[in-house]
């Protein structure tokens, strides 16, 4: 077989070669795309759903997903109709059913509460209300400012004191309600609805008191610690740095007088006198 029929031979195995792979290419690209995508319907939100919603048939559309349907999703609406939103569910957003109250325990602020908890309102002044410092998911502390019971009586000098009483609390709404004022004219009041146990929601009410004026302090949703603050008072801001400053709470005690002893003899006989100093006397 001389070079010639060898060369032939090459370019057709080369030429044959090709033309089974583009065939092979497009037969796979067809096969491919006939092959049918399995899809899944899910529930999901028709507009914005605010937290404490009850969901209602107008609220709701039909989304088709490629693939599985996510875990705890909803897939048919009566499954999701008449029951709360316990957080915001977005346009489009399958709807959950962890995102959902438990079916019969209706709509708003109760509807978010977790059993065992409670919701305890707390006004607050202006500022903190308006503001929009704090909003539904934060975490705040509580303080309280005010004369204790008793205070001027044992120590002048302590005057108006601060206290934390509680630390990392969720708020669960913040909005206005209306109060009548004392000649019964209506006015709005900046109220915050704080998740408490029934312990500290006892400690809540008792800090709502009239004499005693209750601040929220904002703090990092990922910083859970609770620390132990002793609290301060008017008296050891206007302190000397240089001095102590004065404590918080209780009596003063004044450091007892200064005392000398004199040894006395009397012929074979010797004892002790003590006298005190002359500070002292004074």
């Amino acid at each position: 077989m001389n070079r010639r029929v060898l060369t032939i031979l090459l370019l057709a195995f080369v030429i044959a070669g090709a033309c089974a792979f583009l065939v092979y290419r497009v037969i796979g690209n067809r096969l491919v795309a006939a092959k049918p995508v399995m899809t899944t319907y899910v529930v999901a939100a028709n507009a914005d759903i605010k937290t404490g919603a009850l969901l209602s048939a107008s609220n709701l559309t039909s989304l088709q997903i490629a693939g599985a349907a996510p875990k705890g999703a909803i897939l048919k609406a009566e499954d999701a109709i008449g029951r709360g939103v316990v957080s915001d569910i977005y346009q489009g957003e399958p709807i959950l059913d962890s995102r959902l109250a438990a079916p019969g325990s209706g709509g708003g602020l109760a509807a978010i509460i977790p059993p065992g908890m409670r919701a305890c309102a707390v006004k607050v002044d202006d500022v903190v209300g308006v503001a929009g410092f704090v909003t539904p998911g934060l975490h705040v502390d509580v303080l309280i400012s005010g004369v204790p019971p008793g205070a001027q009586a044992q120590n002048a000098l302590e005057g108006i004191q601060a206290r934390t009483i509680l630390q990392n609390i969720q708020v669960l709404s913040a909005g206005t309600d209306i109060q009548k004022d004392a000649e019964g004219k209506a006015k709005p009041v900046q109220v915050v609805n704080l998740l408490v146990t029934p312990e500290q929601a006892e400690t809540l009410s008792l800090a709502s008191n009239q004499q005693v004026k209750i601040q929220l302090v904002l703090r990092n949703l990922l910083d859970t610690k609770t620390t132990q603050v002793p609290g301060t008072s008017m008296a050891n801001l206007f302190a000397d740095p240089g001095a102590k400053k004065p404590v918080a709470t209780g009596h003063v005690r004044r450091a007892a007088p200064e005392a000398f002893t004199i040894e006395v003899i009397n012929g074979s006989k010797s004892g002790e006198e003590k006298f005190r100093s002359s500070e002292g006397k004074q």
